[in-house]
């Protein structure tokens, strides 16, 4: 895109020129005196609209080099120009019904404004306790938002060289539900392993767990069903999985395992209704303070 504007290309192209705006910039910015400035000077201008100094020396953080001044002045003006240049297009070409913002940038503003307050509002007053029963009596009254969409299951993974000692000891010890086994085999991991995960009490997603082992298992459910203890290779190492539980998908998703989405349901709810709540009842004051009125004629 050409601007043809007065002064544009020859301003930004001459470095002399932007080099005495920034010492102009500089002059004014050492200057202590408290007398008011009157004029003002312009270092850009593009139809009727005038650039200044003043304007643009906010920009600039005190303390900056005159390079770095120089290069801000410069990107400041020609996105200046820039945006009188499409907004002088829009002036020309838009239909004036287009080119009336005023009934939108208000309508914005007043809904920046409420947002900001039920904000704060929110801040101040929202209840973020929330105890067990609580989530426990949410899960039970809504069953059906909680149908799973993935399979899950509750495992111990491993993953050891295949070249790592005790290997056998670990084709015993993963299988077992005595505590001194599971106490021995975590050991063994801590030396040996290249990763490992123990926390069988806690559900996670089948397909975290396909990324972790080469498991080929093209119908994920049956594979869960027909598979307790998970033995598998690659060429470096070998992936021992006790598979403790699963659920799967389309069933209902354990209460654990919707614990911290169940958490923030309900803190959206009782945001909600807080809002709720305050914008009735400021409602109500402001009538039975006579401050709004319905004007319209009765029936």
């Amino acid at each position: 895109m050409t601007f043809n504007l007065k002064y544009t290309d020859r301003f930004l192209n001459n470095l002399v020129v932007i080099c005495g705006v920034v010492g102009m910039f500089f002059l004014m910015a050492c200057n202590k005196s408290n007398k008011a400035t009157t004029d003002k000077t312009i270092i850009a201008k593009a139809y009727d609209n005038e650039l200044y100094l003043e304007d643009v020396k906010k920009n600039i953080p005190a303390g900056t080099s005159k390079k770095d001044s120089i290069a801000i002045l410069q990107s400041y003006i020609q996105n200046w120009l820039q945006k009188q240049v499409i907004l002088k297009l829009a002036e020309d070409n838009l239909d004036e019904e287009l080119k009336n913002v005023d009934e939108q940038l208000e309508e914005y503003r007043n809904s920046l404004m409420a947002y900001a307050y039920e904000r704060e509002y929110i801040r101040e007053k929202l209840d973020t306790t929330i105890s067990s029963e609580e989530i426990e009596k949410y899960y039970n009254e809504h069953p059906e938002n909680f149908q799973l969409k993935d399979n899950i299951v509750k495992c111990i993974f491993l993953r050891v060289p295949k070249n790592a000692p005790k290997i056998d000891r670990l084709r015993v010890l993963y299988k077992s539900e005595k505590d001194n086994d599971k106490q021995q085999l975590q050991n063994i991991c801590y030396q040996y392993a290249t990763d490992y995960y123990f926390n069988e009490n806690e559900w996670l997603l089948f397909d975290d767990l396909l990324k972790k082992a080469p498991i080929s298992a093209y119908d994920k459910e049956q594979y869960l069903k027909n598979n307790r203890f998970i033995e598998v290779t690659d060429s470096t190492s070998i992936y021992f999985i006790n598979i403790k539980g699963f659920k799967i998908k389309e069933s209902l998703s354990p209460l654990n395992f919707e614990t911290d989405n169940i958490r923030n349901l309900i803190i959206n709810k009782r945001k909600l209704d807080l809002i709720a709540k305050m914008e009735k009842d400021a409602y109500n004051n402001a009538i039975k303070e006579k401050d709004v009125e319905i004007l319209l004629p009765k029936k």
